[in-house]
């Protein structure tokens, strides 16, 4: 561990970005917290879950090379850009239809209603994978936190962003799980998901019209 102590400070720096990052509102974390708070602290994880697996995957090939692969083969990543852009701009259509239905309309109060758990994973993955930006912040990152003489550092680098990870995503879905939280989304339903829609539309069309 005593080859770790010169590359600390820059670790850190690292570590700090990435927890900025990631506690900062975007779409995954936004999806978070609305899942939480509509239908409970084990769906919120769920989605969490899958978007700590689509951060990760990304963290892996990031540190593989990936930067070689996208100059190699920029035309997926335009793909890709379109697929999320779209993907964002679907979830924002069904927020909004759930913002328009009234509460005799309603689905089952939450406890009636069975988990679909697998199914708000996949969610959470295809947030995150779809996502270009995510892609570039690893490469980012990688680059800023692994020395060219220890490239031992890039395990240690990816270990800390990933517990940071776990913390911050899991932590928000327990947070808005909470009862309080949940009887004040009954209250507001309506105007969150409104919300929650003019998010994932703004953000997909922000992604849609952003240059690669």
């Amino acid at each position: 561990m005593s080859y770790l102590l010169p590359h600390l400070p820059q670790l850190f720096v690292v570590w700090g970005a990435y927890l900025i990052a990631t506690a900062s509102p975007g779409p995954a974390v936004l999806a978070i917290i609305g899942t939480s708070i509509s239908r409970g602290r084990s769906s919120g994880m769920a989605l969490a879950l899958g978007v700590l697996t689509g951060s990760y995957t990304w963290a892996m090939l990031a540190a593989a090379g990936l930067s070689a692969l996208i100059r190699t083969y920029g035309s997926a990543l335009f793909i890709l850009k379109i697929a999320g852009g779209l993907y964002l701009l679907w979830l924002a259509f069904k927020a909004l239809k759930a913002a328009m239905r009234k509460e005799s309309e309603s689905a089952l109060p939450l406890e009636k209603q069975p988990p679909s758990l697998c199914r708000l994973y996949f969610k959470g993955l295809g947030i995150h994978l779809t996502n270009p930006k995510a892609i570039f912040s690893w490469l980012t990152l990688v680059s800023l936190g692994t020395p060219q003489d220890a490239p031992q550092v890039m395990p240690v680098l990816i270990g800390g962003c990933m517990v940071l990870g776990v913390v911050i995503f899991m932590g928000f879905a327990v947070l808005f799980s909470i009862g309080p939280v949940h009887r004040g989304y009954k209250k507001a339903r309506r105007s969150i998901e409104a919300a929650m829609a003019g998010f994932f539309a703004f953000a997909g069309l922000r992604l849609l019209t952003a240059k690669l």
